[in-house]
C-alpha cells in the first residue's frame, strides 16, 4: 500500500491539481476513450451527489485519476472506504480513508495475506525462455523441479499459480510472480509499473533491490517502430496481430516464432537488435 502511494503521488505530495470533472468531461467530448471517459464522468459527478468530496476538492491527474492513490471515480465508488469514520470517503485528506481505500482495492482484487508478490529467481541454463509468459502458471515446486530458484540460492516461496517475468528479455533479470502481482496488475495493467510496486515495497521492508544485472543498452522501441515489428513478422509469417504498435500476446508470441526459427533465445521482447535483424533480411 505504502509503495502504490509513492509510486501514485510521491507520498502525497503530487496527485494533481486538474479538475476531474474538466478532465473527464474533455476526454469525453474526443478522443480515443470517449466511452470510458464519459462512464467515468457520470461516475464523478455520483461521489459529488453522495457528498464524499466537494467539487471544488475534487481533483487529481488530467486523465481522471483522482486523489493520494489516484483511484479512477469507477474504483472510488467501488472500493473507497470511509476509515476515519467522519462519513466520508476522502482519499485526498484522510489517510486513514487512504490506507484502508487502497488495501481494500488489493483485497477485492485477489491480494493473498501472507504471501509475496513474487522473487527474484535464477534460470537453469538451457531454459525455455518461451515458458516465461502469462499464460503458463505453475506452483513453486514445479518450478523448482525445472531448475527454477532463488536468486540469492533460498527456496522458493510457496506460490500455487507462479508465472516466470522476464522484463528485460534472456538477458536481464528473471522474477517468479504470483496471485499478489496480478492483483498490483489489477490496479494498474503494466507489468512495469507492478514490478516498480513489488521492488519497492521490498526495499521499503529493508530487502535487497535486484540482484541480476540490469541490460541498460537495450532501448525500448516507439509505437511507430513497435507497428514496424508487427508489419515485418506478418510478412515474414510469424502472425503478430493486428499492427497498432502496442505489443500484447499477439506480438510477443510471433516474436517467439522469428526468435525460434534464427535460434535466437524465444523470450518475446522486442528489442531494437530484433528490428534491426529484420530490417536487414
Amino acid at each position: 500500500v505504502v509503495a502504490i502511494w509513492g509510486m501514485e503521488s510521491n507520498y502525497g505530495g503530487n496527485y494533481g491539481n486538474t479538475p476531474t470533472i474538466d478532465a473527464l468531461a474533455t476526454l469525453g467530448f474526443e478522443g480515443r476513450r470517449e466511452a470510458f471517459a464519459q462512464r467515468e464522468l457520470i461516475a464523478a459527478l455520483q461521489i459529488i451527489d453522495r457528498g464524499d468530496i466537494d467539487a471544488a476538492r475534487l481533483i487529481g491527474s488530467w486523465a481522471g485519476a483522482m486523489g493520494q492513490t489516484q483511484f479512477l471515480p469507477s474504483n472510488f465508488l467501488a472500493y473507497a472506504v470511509d476509515a476515519d469514520g467522519d462519513g466520508r470517503r476522502d482519499i485526498w485528506g484522510s489517510m486513514p480513508d487512504v490506507v484502508a481505500s487502497t488495501a481494500n482495492f488489493l483485497a477485492r482484487s485477489g491480494w493473498q495475506a501472507g504471501q509475496p508478490w513474487g522473487v527474484e529467481v535464477r534460470l537453469p541454463t538451457g531454459f525455455d525462455h518461451g515458458r516465461a509468459d502469462t499464460s503458463v502458471r505453475q506452483t513453486s515446486a514445479q518450478w523448482a523441479a525445472e531448475g527454477v530458484q532463488g536468486v540469492d540460492g533460498r527456496q522458493l516461496p510457496d506460490l500455487a499459480d507462479g508465472t516466470v517475468l522476464l522484463p528485460a528479455g534472456a538477458r536481464g533479470p528473471a522474477f517468479l510472480v504470483g496471485p499478489n502481482f496480478r492483483a498490483i496488475l489489477r490496479y494498474n495493467n503494466s507489468t512495469s509499473y507492478a514490478l516498480a510496486v513489488g521492488l519497492l515495497a521490498q526495499r521499503l521492508e529493508g530487502g535487497a533491490g535486484v540482484q541480476a544485472q540490469w541490460p541498460r543498452d537495450l532501448v525500448a522501441l516507439s509505437r511507430s517502430e513497435t507497428r514496424e515489428l508487427q508489419t515485418a513478422l506478418n510478412e515474414r509469417g510469424f502472425a503478430s496481430g493486428t499492427a497498432d504498435g502496442v505489443m500484447g500476446p499477439a506480438t510477443r508470441e510471433g516474436v517467439r516464432g522469428y526468435q525460434r526459427s534464427v535460434g535466437l533465445p524465444a523470450d518475446g521482447y522486442p528489442s531494437a537488435e530484433l528490428l534491426q535483424r529484420l530490417r536487414a533480411r
